[in-house]
């Protein structure tokens, strides 16, 4: 069972719930599942009972024993147990979980963690504002790259954009001018005879620590200028030199995207060998990779709800550093046979290509397939 699947199931209970007649609410469009906090166990854990506690009526601890029952008799789930105030802490089948997510993620490839936009925030346009600086300027941009992963309509303005970043940085603005902007007619308030909702548009201010030297950024090119200021939090100085081009493991942008040309030799050197992915049982795998790869959709959510894509790319850090010694043990070796085993862990290896493909397309980054 996939978060996804996961978040699918707590939503059936809560609805079960509700046709029983043990709870009043109307049913959540999203239930949030993430990694349990301080206090928690199990897989995952969620505070779906805290949300629907005062609209219900009941106590927030009550609320969760009701879905916890009806949760319990889920596929894939082996317990729930009640923590704090009502969090519902949930634990999976191992196994049958890990088999799922390689599987969810070969299905999606790098849109593994989008959410279609039938799911997303209905009827509402975010609309980034950012001044005069190429900071600010790809930060908006690949915000709004994540937001559209999440079902978000986007347009971007700044006060001002230089040539130069468009061409070395690859930034796109809709707008450009004083605050605020105007918004190009795809995006105004709808006529009244037109169907549907009316967007309502939310404007929120991207502003960064800028950049100190904006030659020397834009002589780092696209994919290590912008990895330079994304990687760093919004309220950091980013640094600029020559480190983000070394080809060291000094260099998180040089993990990131080593991992996933190693992802990508392991599926050519595996057809070399007659062999192909097969997701299947997995063993001896660090259980930090399968986490990190489970935890994908959460960080996007987190990434476009804050207009943070530091966060990804801190993320696929954590991918890369724990896929990295796992990428040196997918093929046979010596006079070993491909195996089940080996098609399982072949698989795994391509869901790690995928992920780190697609969260560094949402920075706006190249991933490519040889280093």
């Amino acid at each position: 069972m996939t978060p996804v699947e996961l978040s699918r199931a707590v939503l059936h209970a809560v609805r079960r719930a509700v046709d029983a007649g043990e709870l009043s609410v109307a049913v959540p469009t999203r239930a949030v599942v993430a990694p349990p906090g301080p206090g928690g166990c199990g897989d995952y854990a969620t505070s779906i009972a805290l949300q629907l506690a005062r609209p219900a009526g009941q106590p927030p601890f009550r609320v969760a024993e009701v879905l916890r029952s009806h949760l319990a008799e889920a596929d894939g789930i082996t317990d729930v147990v009640l923590t704090g105030p009502g969090f519902l802490n949930i634990s999976l089948d191992r196994a049958a979980t890990d088999v799922g997510l390689v599987r969810e993620i070969l299905r999606r490839g790098p849109r593994y963690g989008y959410v279609d936009a039938a799911e997303g925030a209905e009827g509402r346009v975010v609309q980034l504002r950012c001044p005069r600086d190429p900071r600010a300027v790809v930060v908006a941009d690949a915000s709004a790259r994540i937001l559209r992963s999440q079902g978000t309509r986007v347009r971007v303005s700044a006060e001002g954009i230089e040539p130069a970043w468009t061409s070395v940085l690859g930034v796109t603005v809709d707008a450009v001018g004083p605050v605020p902007a105007e918004l190009p007619v795809e995006v105004r308030p709808a006529p009244v005879d037109s169907v549907g909702p009316v967007p309502a548009v939310l404007p929120v201010d991207v502003r960064p620590v800028p950049a100190v030297a904006s030659a020397e950024l834009l002589s780092l090119g696209r994919d290590a200028g912008r990895w330079a200021l994304l990687h760093p939090a919004a309220h950091d100085r980013p640094r600029t030199g020559v480190e983000h081009l070394v080809q060291r493991e000094s260099n998180p942008l040089f993990r990131v995207r080593y991992a996933h040309a190693r992802a990508r030799a392991a599926a050519r050197n595996a057809a070399d060998l007659g062999f192909t992915a097969a997701p299947g049982p997995l063993t001896d795998v660090e259980p930090g990779l399968l986490a990190a790869l489970a935890d994908h959709p959460r960080v996007l959510a987190a990434a476009a709800g804050h207009r943070a894509p530091d966060r990804l790319a801190r993320h696929l850090v954590t991918v890369a550093d724990a896929a990295l010694p796992f990428l040196l043990t997918v093929l046979p070796r010596g006079g070993e046979k491909p195996s089940a085993a080996h098609r399982a862990r072949l698989a795994l290896a391509e869901a790690v290509g995928a992920v780190l493909a697609g969260g560094l397309a949402l920075l706006g980054i190249d991933a490519p397939d040889h280093l």
